[in-house]
């Protein structure tokens, strides 16, 4: 019996498999290639109150508590510590404790909404305000973040550790 293996047709052909290669696959887990990234999530319902006053001043005291007498260890960090220190922090070796008020009153300083700058600026991210952002629970947002551990000096893109 006379068996003919006829050709594939290359991509690009009429008639092959067409987009269905690893190419094709990696393509669209990556949102399509170069095209920009769909924009963020806009709030546009009412915000739903989970706690009355009484139970945010409760959370609050407790946080004040424990920021005060367990503290919050910096490890390897000296500008980390300086700048605590700086900020009227109690600072004894490695580990900050808070006076009660003090991180309230830091936070009153803080923008209530910024953008986080990505490597590829069609990808920035609105934080804040009423831009919904979806992050992964192990880390800052998807926005090309790059981080450095005492571990890996170098930077590398953030993962799962």
């Amino acid at each position: 019996m006379d068996e003919t293996v006829e050709p594939v047709a290359a991509q690009g052909e009429g008639g092959g498999r067409r987009g269905r290669g690893a190419a094709a696959r990696r393509a669209s887990r990556a949102g399509g290639g170069p095209n920009p990234s769909l924009p963020y999530i806009t709030r546009k319902i009412r915000e739903y109150e989970v706690l009355d006053e009484e139970g945010l001043a409760l959370i609050e005291k407790n946080a004040d508590t424990i920021l005060e007498e367990i503290g919050i260890e910096f490890r390897e960090d000296p500008e980390a510590l300086a700048l605590w220190k700086e900020a009227g922090a109690d600072v004894r070796g490695e580990r900050v404790h808070f006076p009660k008020g003090l991180c309230r009153e830091l936070l009153k300083t803080a923008p209530s909404e910024f953008t986080w700058h990505a490597r590829n600026p069609a990808r920035n991210c609105q934080i804040g305000g009423k831009a919904t952002v979806f992050a992964p629970v192990y880390g800052p947002p998807s926005c090309g973040i790059w981080t450095a551990t005492a571990d890996t000096p170098r930077s590398r893109i953030s993962a799962i550790s």
